[in-house]
Order: C-alpha cells, then structure tokens, then sequence
C-alpha cells in the first residue's frame, strides 16, 4: 500500500478520486497544502498497534543491538515488553505517572518506550547529554515519579548527578539503574494487570532544545507518535523485509518515532549500531546486518563519506533511508545517493511539537525536487505558508513562515498554557519559526529560520541558500553561514566551512568562487576554516555559537 500521494492535485488539497466529468479546479496560488491520503489514521495506542505487529511477524527480527549483542524476533520483544510494563505498575508507577529514561542508544531503551505506552505511563525522554541543572530541571518540571537510567557512559556518571539532584526531587520515588540488580529485580515483579487504554492520551513528553530560555516539554499522545511513525514508514516503503539502521539519538523524535515506531507499524528490523553515532560503528552495522535504510542528519552523513575508511565497507545492501534534523546540503544529498546506494533516499521535515514530520520527499519524485525541497505535506497534515508581519497566507513562491496543524500536533506543552497559547493559535496552527516557500507543485524549500534571517544595508539574506551555493565549491565539504555586527550595515555574512580533506580555503578563494554567481551582497565579508561545528547530542549546528565565536575572533561588538 503506497499512501504517500505524488500528484500535483492531491498535494495543493484538492479531492481525491475526482471524477473526469467534474469541473477542473482553478490552480493553486496560495501556500496552502492539504495532505489528502487514501489510508486513514490508525485509531489504535502503540500498545495494540505492536500487538498487531507480532501476531503478523512473530518470527522476524525485529531488534538487534550490535554494541550488545543481543537480538529479539517480534514474539521476544513483545514478551519482555509485556513484562516490564507490568513490572512497572507492580513497581507502585501507575497510568497517568511520569517516567523518565536516560541513557544512550540501546535495547532497553526500546524496551522502555514500548513498555510505559503498554501501561498508561508517560514516558518523559531526558538528553543523555544534561548535566546536573537540566536534569534537575527535567524531572522537576514533568514531576517524574520514577527514573530508568544508564549508570555512566564516556564522561557522563548518571549515578553521581542522579545523587547530586536527587535531595531536591522529593516526587522522584525510584531510581532504577540500567545493567544493575535493581533492573533484574524491577523484571522480576511482573505481576500487574495491563490496563486499557485510550489512543488520544498523552504518552511521552519530549522537551525541546530550549535555546530561548529554558527547555518547553511537548507532551505528545499514542495517536500523535503511532501514525506519524507509520507514515513515515510508508513514505520510505517499508515492510517486514526492510532492516533500518538507527544511529540517531531514541531520545529524541527521530530516533524513537522516525525510527522505532516506523519499524514496529511495517514488521521492519531496528538496527542499533552504537550508544551514540560513530560513523565507522555505523558503515559496519549497516554491511554486517544488511541494513536496507539508514538514518541520519546532514553532519552524520558528512562524517561517514569523509571518513577515510568509507571505501572499506559494502553498502549495497543499502535502498532508502532519512535525512532530517537541519537543512540537508544539496550535494551531501547527491553524494548520498551515488556512493551510498540510497537511491530511494527521503527527506523529513518537522519539528518535536509535530511528532515529528510535516512533509517528506518520495522515492519517486523528480531528483532536483528530492535533493533542493523537504517535500510535500504528509498524508492528513495541512500546511501553510505566511507573511511574518500580517499573518496573511503568502502567494506560492514568496517566502513566509511554515505552519502546520493536523493529528500530529501536540497536545500542549507540559505545565506551560502560556508558552502554548504562543506556539499555537486559536485555529491550532503550529508557528514553526521556520521561513519556507511553496512551489506550484507543492514541494516545500526550507530557506532559513526567522530568527538566522540576515539584515545586510536593509537586504533581507538568507544563510541556507548561502550554504547551499559554497557547498558546490570543490574543496568545501560543509558550510554554515551567521551575520556577524558590522557598524557599516548592521550586519555582514560570516562564512565557517570545513574544509575537505587536504585543502584549505581562504576568504579570497570563496570571494572568487561566488563573484558573478551570486548576488555580491551574499558573499561572505568573513571566511573561516574549521574542523568541526559546535552541535547538539542530536548534531544540529548550533550557529548562535557560531555568531559568538566569529563575534570573539573579530573582536567586534555583539548586539
């Protein structure tokens, strides 16, 4: 079954199933897009969904954690789920409770999330990357009862922060330690009733990345998670055949959404090939389990084609995957689809607060629409496209910010009806903050976030069509672009690139590279070669770092 509708009148909303007879519509003009989709919204909690599942695909794999060694068939991971969700409930965490997870990638994080769904138990997902004053602050403002945590990784001694905090937290009742006795001891319990539950309640609670203030908790339901998984899985064509490899963080939607939840709805094997991404861990996962789609953002994917070991591993088995998370660079696309094998390859945009994707590519568009858009609106979403100042619906073309609003829109943000009430309108349009264009054909281009929007002598400049050019330049493997304070214009392009292997760009080079190319208000006053990005545990750039490193480094002002 292919839900993820290609023609040029579904995606600008109008009717499916028309008949020849019937007046043909006038073409769209406006940033509107209605995703009309033959396939409904799956009314089941993840819980039935899963069950469904294995009655179907019992014997297929459906988990394998390299770094463990362990694998589980359909029927093993949906005995040990069934018995840890009633290992929780006997633990005294009941429906409605909050339960926070934080750990790297592994087994028993999975087995976590498909368990509290199981049981009525929020499960809150914590940053494997917070310190002492996020965790503190997550636990608190979502009122967890009970944590699930690895003891340490690398750097990280969960234990010693979860003591640090833990006198502060009088509604935390229980700790339970991954790879400890008291995991052993919590399994051994299982003698609670699974209770049913309803498909519209809240089940997780995702907090974002907070870089205004402090972090908002969107709080998401089974229908939220399950079909915007299930979509996604179909966007990719997925079926009990096809093994994913999941380098991306389960803590954050790409990871137990995009991933999980797009393998478990199709019978589909979760391939785990590290507690946190390593490209070489990952190249090999991909060879040795025959992995058919692989994940990633648009740095991993760097990482694995630069690596000077990407030659050494057999890919072929490769057909599809995901790249999401930021703005994917046009030739990183291209290189992704001729060295990697990826030729059904798609593209995801989205964001927490929609569980996570609005709109995707699909394995048949045209290229150029595959590697210059993030696609079309996902099947039963609506978006649209507005002038920032007016709130009018844009002409399609004219850039705007992206709203979106359907299903997959969260419930509100945890404890916060102020902060809700400004993300949502009354009309329960999602304000992205995210500036887009709509061509005649619906495809969706990402141009900036509002906030990254350059203002250079009055002209409006937006860095993601500034990368995307230095990104053809043979030497630069991946550019982002910020404006820096300029006394002259307010502000000017500062360019941070990372160089390929063995060379070494100067300002004059990329001047020379854009001059009769670009608009010479778009090139770079600024170059800089670095060797890496400052990025979140989910690898998005962090360019407001960016701005205050090439602020210090010029000695300039900030704002």
């Amino acid at each position: 079954m292919h839900v993820h509708v290609r023609s040029e009148g579904t995606a600008s909303g109008v009717e499916v199933g028309r008949a020849d007879s019937d007046p043909v519509p006038a073409a769209i003009t406006t940033s509107y897009a209605h995703g009309a989709a033959a396939a409904p919204l799956i009314g089941e909690t993840i819980g039935e969904n899963l069950d469904r599942t294995i009655a179907r695909f019992g014997d297929r794999e459906a988990l394998v954690s390299v770094h463990q060694g362990l694998r589980l068939t359909y029927a093993e991971l949906g005995a040990v789920v069934d018995r840890l969700a009633r290992a929780l409930l006997a633990s005294g965490i009941e429906p409605g409770d909050r339960l926070g997870v934080w750990a790297p990638n592994c087994a028993e994080w999975v087995l976590v999330q498909y368990a509290t769904a199981k049981a009525g138990i929020v499960l809150v997902n914590i940053n494997p990357a917070y310190r002492t004053s996020e965790l503190s602050f997550a636990l608190t403002q979502s009122g967890c009862k009970a944590l699930i945590a690895g003891r340490a990784f690398k750097t990280s001694d969960y234990a010693a922060m979860v003591d640090e905090v833990r006198g502060d937290l009088p509604r935390l009742e229980q700790v339970v330690y991954l790879d400890s006795a008291e995991w052993g001891e919590l399994l051994a319990g299982a003698d609670a009733e699974l209770p049913g539950r309803q498909f519209d309640e809240p089940i997780n609670i995702q907090y974002t990345s907070g870089t205004t203030g402090f972090p908002k908790g969107a709080v998401l339901s089974h229908h939220n998670l399950l079909n915007n998984g299930f979509f996604v899985g179909e966007g990719c064509g997925y079926s009990d055949r096809d093994r994913v490899c999941i380098p991306v963080p389960f803590y954050h939607c790409f990871g137990m959404v995009l991933g999980n939840l797009a393998c478990t709805t199709h019978g589909a094997c979760m391939v785990v090939p590290a507690p946190v991404f390593d490209p070489v861990a990952t190249l090999a996962a991909v060879e040795s389990e025959r992995c058919t789609s692989l994940y990633g953002v648009p740095t991993m994917f760097i990482a694995e084609l630069e690596h000077e070991r990407f030659g050494e591993f057999d890919l072929s088995s490769l057909r599809t995957g995901i790249m999401a998370g930021s703005p994917c660079p046009i030739e990183t696309m291209r290189r992704v689809v001729s060295d990697m094998h990826m030729d059904e390859v798609t593209i995801c945009y989205g964001m927490t607060e929609t569980s996570p994707v609005s709109t995707q590519t699909a394995a048949g568009d045209p290229l150029e629409k595959r590697v210059s858009t993030v696609g079309r609106v996902h099947p039963h979403v609506e978006v649209k496209i507005i002038d920032t100042e007016s709130g009018a619906v844009v002409p399609r073309g004219v850039p705007g910010e992206l709203c979106t609003r359907g299903y997959s829109l969260m419930l509100s943000y945890w404890g916060d009806p102020e902060g809700t009430a400004e993300a949502i309108d009354a009309a329960r349009w999602m304000h992205t903050g995210d500036l887009a264009t709509m061509d005649e054909d619906g495809y969706v281009d990402i141009v900036g976030r509002i906030k990254d929007m350059v203002i250079r002598g009055g002209e409006n400049l937006y860095p993601r069509e500034i990368e995307e050019f230095l990104m053809g330049h043979p030497d630069v493997a991946a550019a982002y672009v910020v404006g820096v304070p300029d006394p002259r214009y307010g502000e000017e392009l500062m360019a941070f690139i990372l160089p390929r292997r063995g060379a070494q760009p100067d300002a004059e080079a990329i001047a020379a590279f854009c001059r009769g190319k670009i608009d010479h208000h778009k090139i770079p006053r600024y170059v800089r070669c670095v060797d890496g990005f400052p990025m979140t545990v989910t690898g998005k750039v962090q360019k407001f770092k960016l701005r205050e490193q090439g602020i210090a480094e010029l000695g300039l002002r900030g704002p």
